[in-house]
């Protein structure tokens, strides 16, 4: 198997083809590393240098032998560093035991072969944390952002060097860099797929776990294989009647699907072509039988942007600290980016008192989302505000900005995902629509509380009737 041909495969192809004993999974393991090889000098994705072998893993498991990466955030491995993109941590922690959703990932049959960048602590729309001595760059075009916080992964598989890669969200890092990317990018819903055992609801429930992929049959055979709880978590979901892979081959019936191209804060800035791009989606929905008019639900915009920064200072503040005391380094611009000492000092000072009315305010957005879903099955929205971003706009590093004026720059690209990492709803970013320049524009589906199988049929038939996979960047695998 050359480069090409690996590049050329999605990860559920390249498992069928190890199962059947057309290929070695030894065999795909060398043209993967001959991908990353190639296109990681143009990217920057890495995070440190690639594994010269894969993790162990099992090799019964569904996606035997197929070649992955993790996040240099929150899900780790036994033994590999982690820097969760900051220089606080030196040259990384190294855990002594797997998280559990790494445990179900090796269990899988995943041949983990990296750790892809991040930006500090994960808080930011694009990928350029100085810990790793230089930006991450998007393969449509390196002068530009490929999303945060999971851009590392992202660029990875968007350029072909790897068929999917781990990711988390919380507040569009699955979904932006997906956009930014040309990927399918799922959130699911809160409790979904497992944060144990160090975590139980991390960032406020904020963050969720799963991954990026160039597939809908990918994601969804992905979902299958990790998504579930395990003892001790706070959220409990009971098995589904069939599996996501089976549920996407079925077809999704007419939905009644609201649209809006206005961000819960109407006075942020939307790209007119994203806004056209949810426009003309409209439209051929419509074409396909479903039901689509224009609403969306009604949001406090500044109640919740108040409550949302809190519970990310907060969270700064509270792995800032955790973090000097476990390095024995005192939190200070030498270590840390401009905007996290920012965000972390304004965390700290918070009160408990903040911490609940910042729950309180997710409690009544979580509650319009819900009540706006029992008329729509569905609610579509552009996934950023600008298909993407240049280098250096979101630069972490602004000592000009305070904690508010930092979550403003952020926020006025990423404004349409925030909402439902607060809500805990499913929502997934398909490459469904191009700019002028060839960008990849995202399109988010919001789904309702748990329901990932109508998400996922729907996507499947979109693929279908609005295929992306012939769709190449610059930077590619060949």
């Amino acid at each position: 198997m050359d480069i090409a041909d690996y590049a050329a495969r999605d990860a559920t192809e390249l498992a069928s083809l190890i199962a059947a004993g057309e290929v070695g999974a030894a065999e795909v393991h060398v043209a993967a590393a001959a991908a990353l090889d190639q296109v990681e000098p143009q990217l920057g994705a890495v995070a440190g240098e690639r594994f010269a072998q894969p993790l162990d893993h099992d090799a019964s498991g569904p996606f035997r032998g197929v070649p992955f990466a993790i996040k240099d955030l929150i899900t780790h491995a036994a033994g590999v560093p982690q820097r969760n993109g900051s220089r606080l941590f030196g040259p990384g922690i190294e855990h002594p035991h797997d998280n559990d959703l790494m445990t179900r990932f090796r269990r899988a049959g995943l041949a983990t072969m990296a750790v892809t960048t991040s930006p500090e602590f994960g808080f930011n729309a694009t990928t350029e944390a100085l810990a790793y001595g230089g930006p991450t760059r998007n393969p449509w075009d390196p002068t530009r952002s490929p999303g945060g916080s999971s851009g590392g992964s992202a660029a990875l598989v968007a350029a072909g060097a790897l068929p999917f890669a781990h990711a988390n969200d919380g507040g569009g890092s699955i979904r932006i860099p997906a956009a930014a990317c040309g990927l399918v990018g799922l959130k699911p819903s809160r409790g979904r797929t497992t944060v144990g055992p160090d975590h139980g609801d991390p960032l406020l429930g904020l963050g969720i776990e799963f991954a990026v992929t160039r597939t809908v049959r990918d994601c969804a055979a992905l979902f299958d294989a990790v998504h579930g709880s395990e003892p001790g978590d706070k959220y409990l979901f009971p098995a589904e009647d069939a599996s996501f892979s089976e549920l996407i081959t079925r077809g999704v019936r007419p939905l009644r699907i609201a649209f809006t191209t206005v961000p819960y804060d109407a006075s942020r800035t939307v790209d007119p072509e994203c806004a056209r791009a949810v426009t003309d989606l409209a439209a051929r929905l419509a074409d396909l039988g479903h039901h689509v008019e224009e609403a969306a639900p009604r949001i406090d915009a500044a109640a919740f942007d108040k409550a949302n920064l809190d519970a990310w200072c907060s969270f700064l503040g509270d792995i800032v600290t955790t973090a000097a005391e476990m390095t024995g380094t005192a939190p200070g611009r030498e270590h840390l980016e401009a905007t996290t000492l920012a965000c972390a000092e304004y965390g700290a000072s918070l009160s408990a008192r903040d911490i609940f009315a910042a729950e309180h305010q997710f409690n009544v957005a979580r509650r319009e989302v819900a009540r706006f879903l029992t008329g729509y099955d569905v609610f579509l929205t552009p996934t950023t505000a600008q298909p993407n971003v240049p280098l250096g706009q979101l630069d972490a590093d602004d000592a000009s900005l305070d904690a508010r004026g930092w979550y403003d720059r952020i926020f006025e690209y990423s404004a349409f995902t925030a909402l439902f990492n607060a809500t805990g709803n499913p929502a997934i970013s398909l490459p469904l629509a191009e700019s002028g320049t060839g960008w990849p524009i995202g399109l988010q589906f919001v789904g309702r509380y748990g329901d990932e199988a109508t998400l996922l049929a729907l996507a499947a038939d979109l693929e279908r009737a609005m295929p992306w996979s012939a769709r190449r960047p610059g930077i590619y695998a060949h």
